[in-house]
């Protein structure tokens, strides 16, 4: 059996789609109209990614994507409406890896999910290869490093998600130099950036959190206005 995707709408005809879209792909679903049995999935399956609408009858989609990054770190795609530019920014806050809007192609959807899984899966895979030249950087109490793809602040563990270890890490490998979000974006995610794009923002602010610094005095990310990101050596 291929990877295992969760799907999470209340609509049944997006799900069922959704559904016959990527099984027919090769891909296990696992589809709820439901928050409170959605949940269940993720707590007694072994999840490669899921899928999830907002809007919900019982537990928004806000709601589980909190719960499933509370213990695992398997891509997240949230299902927004149309013009819904905050519910956007709020799925990146809390951890969601993409979004998608309604409506859609759902041969988007397909090439969505492929890139999340293979982005992941980069970033988690154990396979042997020769170790780059600089596998770590400690920049002032943070300490990252690549090979383990874990993250330390002043010697506790941060727990990231493979988008957030990946903007940090392209940062610290480019520590004085200033980043364009373009830049950033298209390095991280694999795709053309497109104007009006608040998805690096949301992870730079989700990062910001982790590392318990202000956007105001930040000690590590620094925004260059106008220009993009830098860590200041």
């Amino acid at each position: 059996m291929g990877e295992a995707i969760l799907i999470v709408d209340d609509e049944k005809e997006i799900a069922d789609l959704l559904e016959l879209y990527l099984q027919n792909d090769g891909y296990t679903v696992y589809k709820f109209y439901n928050g409170t049995d959605a949940l269940r999935c993720v707590e007694e399956t072994e999840l490669d990614l899921a899928i999830l609408d907002i809007m919900l009858p019982d537990l928004d989609g806000f709601h589980i994507c909190r719960k499933i990054r509370e213990q695992f770190y398997f891509p997240v795609i949230m299902l927004t409406a149309k013009g819904e530019d905050r519910d956007k920014i709020m799925g990146l806050t809390i951890g969601a890896d993409d979004y998608i809007t309604k409506p859609f192609n759902p041969l988007e959807v397909v090439a969505r999910v492929k890139t999340g899984l293979r982005r992941y899966k980069r970033y988690n895979s154990h396979a042997e290869r020769k170790p780059p030249e600089v596998n770590e950087h400690d920049i002032r109490g943070l300490l990252i490093n690549k090979d383990a793809h874990k993250c330390w602040l002043y010697g506790k563990e941060i727990a990231l998600t493979p988008i957030e270890f990946s903007i940090l890490w392209y940062l610290c490998e480019r520590q004085g130099m200033v980043v364009p979000s373009e830049e950033l974006f298209e390095a991280v995610w694999g795709e053309k950036y497109l104007d009006q794009n608040n998805t690096v923002m949301a992870h730079i602010g989700r990062l910001r959190e982790k590392l318990h610094e202000s956007a105001k005095k930040p000690k590590f990310i620094v925004n260059v206005w106008g220009v993009g990101y830098t860590i200041e050596k």
